[in-house]
């Protein structure tokens, strides 16, 4: 194989993605073969490369000369014949593995023996489209994200029979191309569309359960995980007709693993032509691509509520300390005995456990508990999250509520269930990345770089599982067996090994 920093690429698909990996091989040097069915899309994609290199030359980001430069590396082709001298050609044309197994075999045809074929494909078995060819070994998968030139990730997968040689020359080239080369078994969803799945499902569980509404869903996530987007202004910005068929087939490849299973919220949706962004009208209303933002509601003023007693279940010790140290900050008073007063506010910290559960099993008063989230703590600018029982006397709610917005904090009531939000939300996505690592799909490495760069997750997910703890997502996976005896909460063996070592999620074994 020619070494990548002489690489020639060729790239059939002058779609969004094709236009993209057309655009950073040229600005990384390289020459570029563009090749389309339509040669009218070759030239539109063409021009738009130039444009957008055009204003990243106004920007500063480059010079005139470097985007003319990078310009004229890209050349249209109109058949496969064009490719013929390419070390490399990436498809990224639909998403139909008939279609893509006979491109590589009409490539096969064309190219020379040692080319590297690799697919874009986000959803199709690389080791299906390789089955075709008569050198399997240099077939691989190289799948970029959209917009490729912002997205600095690619996965290079493996297929049954690809070459070590080819994983590691298109990991090089990535390099090359400026973006980081996540490697990867072939699985279905490889590690990105595998690992996003616990967001979004969990998301929608919450929201079909009745806990609260899909806005309080996503400000929890945002405010008290600290994603940049929620789980339903995420699904509205891909929209439901990209994001519910992944879902149902990752669900499907994985013979109805329960930990991916779909909602029917998102196929009604999809029947319903409501789609997201790109249709006006998703799970919010939107103008010219701009997400409108509902009036606020203005809540009546409440008392302090400071001198009225409050006490803090020692039952989790560690929880229980957050929310004394908490309470103490905001300059109020908690009972030190081993049982509430008569009237006093009961505040509870589940792990996993719903706050009826919790108040039947310390025999509390459930007319007066109300459970407090402290998994991600109470810093500054953290929304606060609370969970009455059903049972709750509207005092004791309006009065936790003065209590936790005491210092202006956001609070967020929602209705009890196990596991609060974000405790179901973060655990979901450290289990799903744990059995990622146990299937031998992705290193730990790999499997956070995938993550934080392919979805923009503040944290890879096992690092992210090692700073809140993996004994602390142990517990609230177990706990919401318990509330809920739904398989998809169940523990996988990778993560409660670590866990009870004592382990880093991140450690390769």
């Amino acid at each position: 194989m020619k070494n990548v920093e002489d690489a020639k690429i060729g790239i059939v698909g002058a779609g969004a993605m094709g236009q993209g990996i057309a655009q950073i091989a040229a600005l990384a040097g390289l020459e570029v073969r563009l090749m389309d069915i339509d040669a009218a899309a070759s030239a539109r994609a063409i021009t738009a490369i130039g444009t957008m290199l055009d204003k990243l030359a106004a920007k500063g980001k480059l010079t005139s000369g470097q985007a003319q430069a990078a310009l004229q590396r890209i050349q249209p082709e109109d058949s496969v014949g064009g490719l013929a001298d390419c070390d490399l050609v990436v498809e990224a044309i639909v998403e139909k593995l008939e279609v893509k197994r006979l491109l590589f075999a009409q490539l096969e045809e064309v190219v020379r023996d040692d080319a590297v074929l690799a697919s874009n494909t986000s959803s199709l078995s690389i080791t299906a489209i390789a089955a075709g060819c008569r050198y399997p070994e240099r077939v691989a998968g190289y799948h970029f994200f959209n917009p490729v030139p912002l997205m600095k990730v690619v996965e290079v997968v493996r297929g049954l029979r690809t070459s070590d040689t080819t994983i590691e020359w298109l990991a090089s080239l990535a390099a090359q191309l400026g973006h980081t080369a996540v490697r990867c078994r072939d699985m279905p969803g490889f590690i990105v569309n595998h690992a996003g799945r616990a967001l979004n499902t969990e998301g929608l569980r919450i929201v079909q359960e009745g806990v609260t509404d899909e806005a309080t869903v996503d400000a929890i996530v945002r405010e008290q995980m600290g994603f940049r987007m929620g789980p339903f202004e995420l699904l509205d910005l891909t929209g439901l007709d990209v994001s519910h068929p992944v879902m149902e087939s990752i669900y499907r490849q994985f013979y109805d693993e329960p930990r991916f299973r779909p909602s029917p919220i998102t196929a009604i949706r999809l029947a319903g032509g409501v789609l997201g962004r790109k249709t006006g009208s998703g799970f919010y209303e939107y103008a010219q691509g701009a997400k409108l933002s509902k009036p606020a509601v203005l809540e009546p003023n409440a008392p302090q509520w400071k001198s009225a007693p409050v006490w803090v279940s020692g039952r989790h010790s560690d929880e229980a300390r957050l929310v004394r140290d908490l309470l103490e900050k905001l300059a109020v008073e908690t009972e030190s005995g081993s049982a509430p007063s008569d009237n006093a506010l009961i505040l509870v910290t589940p792990l996993g456990h719903d706050a009826t559960t919790t108040a039947m099993s310390e025999s509390l008063d459930a007319t007066r508990v109300i459970a407090v989230d402290t998994l991600f703590g109470f810093d500054e600018g953290i929304r606060r999250v609370l969970m009455p029982t059903p049972a709750v006397r509207p005092d004791m709610l309006a009065r936790a509520k003065a209590l936790f917005a005491i210092d202006g904090s956001a609070v967020s009531v929602i209705r009890d269930s196990g596991g609060f939000v974000a405790q179901r939300v973060v655990a979901s996505i450290v289990n799903t990345a744990c059995e990622i690592a146990q299937q031998r799909i992705a290193t730990p490495a790999d499997i956070d770089a995938a993550v934080r760069l392919g979805l923009g997750y503040p944290l890879g997910p096992l690092t992210l599982g090692d700073n809140i703890g993996s004994k602390r997502i142990i517990g609230v996976l177990q706990g919401l067996v318990e509330v809920y005896g739904d398989p998809r909460y169940r523990p996988g063996v990778w993560l409660a090994r670590r866990a009870a070592l004592g382990l880093p999620l991140s450690l390769v074994d």
